[in-house]
């Protein structure tokens, strides 16, 4: 994955943080293979028996925990508003002439409130984090990013959103990722703080958050951006090192990187939530008649999947009003938007 230097094909030794225990193995002799221990990916729990947010659908996203309070308080303030005075703002309403869409849809979000979003549940993360959890590849100490390095207390003052958002927004403009890749990368994050039970802090956020963006651009996209063009955009850091850093991201993961449809759709309803208590509004666009077009054509296809589905299982599909015809025979009624 990546490039010619890719990790997924490189033998190295053991890393620092795998430890063994030596009594595991000690009915084996040398030259024996037991195959008894192997477990498939698909049946790999966390050892505290917990869901998993990053797997099941029914369990709670990490940061909608992290951000808890803050997500209460920001619907109390805004109720609380809304009963006390009327110098809120206008909200957008659609009319008989002009409709208001939402730019923001979970098949195609949008790019910039999603990467918005995604770095205000990291900046969470971050901000209410429980212990300092860490692996030395993630340390910035150690790998720095910049040939500058760190100052003497880069782990001491929490990054603020905008900090965070200015770091991701850079990667996703130079690489040409989408939005679907930010919520795959969120995904990724918090599935390794499950399984290696990290805890993103100031030290390591940015490698973690490099690391979980390398690995999604991959999964995601067909074209993937190589470990050598995320180096002409961190001009100081080496193939080597996002090598290494890919490598060991997988093996923390245990090399799962699915992303159910089901989790996919949770982590992006969070995060809308996540910004409507953080006044992260998307933003609503009237529907031109272009875009009422394409909406019309690809409610005609899924239409016609529906019809052809249900024919095909026997199932009489229902038909509403607007098809039937009248008794005096003016044909079919219809009902039709005005656009201006």
């Amino acid at each position: 994955m990546g490039n010619k230097n890719s990790c997924c094909s490189h033998n190295s030794p053991q890393t620092s943080h795998r430890v063994i225990n030596p009594t595991e193995d000690a009915s084996l002799h040398e030259g024996d293979i037991s195959i008894n221990n192997l477990q498939h990916i698909s049946e790999r729990e966390p050892d505290d028996g917990e869901l998993d947010p990053s797997k099941d659908p029914m369990a709670k996203t990490l940061f909608m925990e992290r951000s808890r309070i803050a997500i209460e308080n920001g619907l109390i303030r805004r109720k609380s508003l809304h009963q006390i005075t009327d110098l809120r703002p206008l909200k957008k309403s659609s009319s008989c002439s002009t409709i208001y869409l939402d730019d923001s849809t979970v098949s195609q979000p949008n790019l910039k409130n999603t990467v918005k979003c995604v770095a205000l549940a990291i900046y969470y993360h971050i901000k209410n984090r429980d212990s300092e959890r860490t692996i030395s590849i993630f340390d910035e100490r150690l790998h720095p990013l910049t040939k500058e390095g760190v100052s003497d207390e880069y782990d001491k003052h929490n990054p603020e959103h905008r900090q965070i958002y200015k770091f991701i927004r850079t990667l996703f403009n130079a690489a040409q990722l989408t939005a679907e890749c930010a919520i795959t990368t969120l995904v990724y994050l918090e599935r390794l703080l499950t399984y290696a039970e990290l805890d993103i802090a100031p030290s390591n956020w940015k490698r973690i958050v490099l690391g979980a963006i390398l690995l999604a651009s991959k999964v995601w996209d067909d074209q993937a951006v190589w470990n050598v063009d995320y180096c002409q955009i961190l001009r100081d850091i080496s193939v080597k090192d996002m090598n290494e850093l890919e490598r060991e991201f997988l093996e923390l993961l245990q090399f799962n990187i699915n992303v159910p449809a089901s989790v996919y759709a949770k982590y992006y309803f969070d995060l809308r939530t996540l910004a409507e208590a953080n006044d992260l509004s998307f933003p609503c666009e009237p529907l031109s008649r272009d875009r009422a077009q394409k909406l019309e054509a690809m409610s005609r296809v899924m239409e016609d999947k529906y019809t052809a589905e249900a024919m095909k299982n026997g199932l009489k599909k229902w038909s509403s009003l607007d098809n039937l015809h009248s008794s005096g025979g003016l044909g079919v009624r219809r009902s039709i938007a005005i656009l201006s």
